[in-house]
């Protein structure tokens, strides 16, 4: 077989190939709680996220696009860079957090939250919403809706939920640093234990 023959049909069989596993990436789209606030690089539940892949050999990459202080208002004004730039096949959207601690209003970061969901959508990736819940002194009203907007989001846009990101220890102090609002190391593992479940089945 000529050589030029040859490399064309290796071209055919192995750039398909490359592009697919080139595609194939997680982005976690968050704030402080993913970004790894307080925590050494390699000890957040994203880095752990990325050791699990590779001990279970799920040919997956993780791309954190998290930041430290991001509202779902914030997030809504970089998702179309972050997609452009990373092409992923899933997208885990972890926002809401701070529009609740800035008092903004819910039905606000409901709309921003599902905008960041219908644009993932758009670029063919599977979405994982994850959930925040307040505490009781935010005031029985506030704290039952901004617990709903998540589940109703989800709903709207037919997407997979962990309806709380904190599950189990949200309330034991002695999962989280100083200032008592981020995790501390002692609790990623647990963040990916809750996490995980709702993940597996969009990898697949």
């Amino acid at each position: 077989m000529p050589l030029a023959l040859r490399t064309l049909l290796l071209c055919f069989m192995l750039c398909p190939a490359a592009a697919s596993a080139a595609g194939k990436t997680i982005l976690v789209f968050g704030d402080s709680l993913s970004a790894g606030y307080g925590l050494a690089i390699s000890r957040g539940w994203v880095a752990l996220l990325e050791e699990k892949l590779k001990r279970e050999r799920i040919d997956y990459s993780v791309a954190n696009a998290s930041v430290s202080g991001e509202t779902s208002a914030g997030g809504r004004a970089r998702i179309d860079a972050a997609l452009e730039r990373h092409r992923p096949s899933v997208v885990i959207v972890e926002l809401g957090g701070n529009d609740a601690l800035r008092g903004l209003p819910i039905a606000q970061m409901k709309s921003n939250l599902a905008a960041i969901v219908e644009r993932s959508k758009k670029s063919s990736a599977r979405i994982l919403l994850v959930g925040m819940k307040m505490p009781p002194n935010f005031g029985a009203d506030y704290v039952a809706a901004f617990e709903a907007a998540y589940r109703q989001v989800a709903q709207q846009e037919k997407v997979a939920l962990v309806p709380f990101m904190l599950e189990g220890f949200g309330d034991d102090l002695a999962y989280f640093q100083p200032d008592r609002i981020h995790p501390n190391e002692q609790a990623q593992p647990l963040i990916l234990d809750t996490i995980w479940p709702k993940l597996a089945p969009l990898l697949k």
